[in-house]
């Protein structure tokens, strides 16, 4: 890589860190291009020259929130343990990088309306989505789930859940919940899902 090529990269990362240290002060709603330019000490050509638009912006920080969630998903996903250990590990993960990467997991659950960073979203959420419905397939198998229950709706139900119970820790006012009643009902959740996953015999 050439020195031109360098600083050109140097670059474009302060413009993203720019963008998504906006974003978590100040939301979405507060990210526009004379800002970024300004915390990243660029001159607002350099924004459009090395990200690009408004829209660009957002996607760039989707896409390293969603490369954040890969990792922590990912690990649970590579570990050892029986069906219901490795669903409990993923569950774990995703609340941690939600309470970790609060700003960042915002963006996943509330995607900017940037057709491209929506696209993305849907793309790593499918993938992730599969690979718990993965987990599932192998509890079937092993006579461990219960075979009535479908997969791919499981998967994406225990997703939307999960997203809207951690979502409580944004809702305005009376309708935000603190750590620790979501720790409460995560677990309250997860040992329902546990119960209902059994196969009865």
């Amino acid at each position: 890589m050439t020195r031109t090529q360098r600083r050109a990269e140097a670059n474009r990362r302060a413009v993203v860190d720019a963008a998504r240290e906006i974003i978590a002060t100040e939301g979405v709603h507060g990210l526009n291009l004379e800002a970024v330019a300004e915390r990243a000490d660029v001159a607002l050509q350099t924004v459009y020259n090395r990200v690009g638009g408004r829209a660009a912006l957002l996607t760039a920080v989707a896409e390293q929130a969603m490369e954040e969630n890969r990792a922590y998903m990912d690990a649970a996903y590579a570990a050892d343990g029986t069906v219901e250990e490795r669903i409990m590990l993923a569950a774990n993960a995703y609340a941690r990088f939600a309470r970790e990467r609060p700003h960042e997991f915002q963006i996943l659950v509330e995607p900017p309306d940037v057709p491209d960073a929506v696209d993305r979203i849907a793309e790593l959420t499918r993938t992730q989505n599969a690979k718990l419905a993965a987990v599932l397939r192998t509890g079937i198998e092993a006579g461990l789930v219960n075979p009535a229950l479908d997969p791919d709706d499981l998967a994406t139900m225990f997703w939307a859940t999960f997203n809207g119970l951690l979502a409580l820790s944004w809702r305005p006012g009376a309708l935000r919940s603190g750590p620790e009643e979501i720790d409460r009902l995560l677990a309250a959740y997860l040992a329902t899902v546990a119960d209902g996953l059994r196969v009865r015999v």
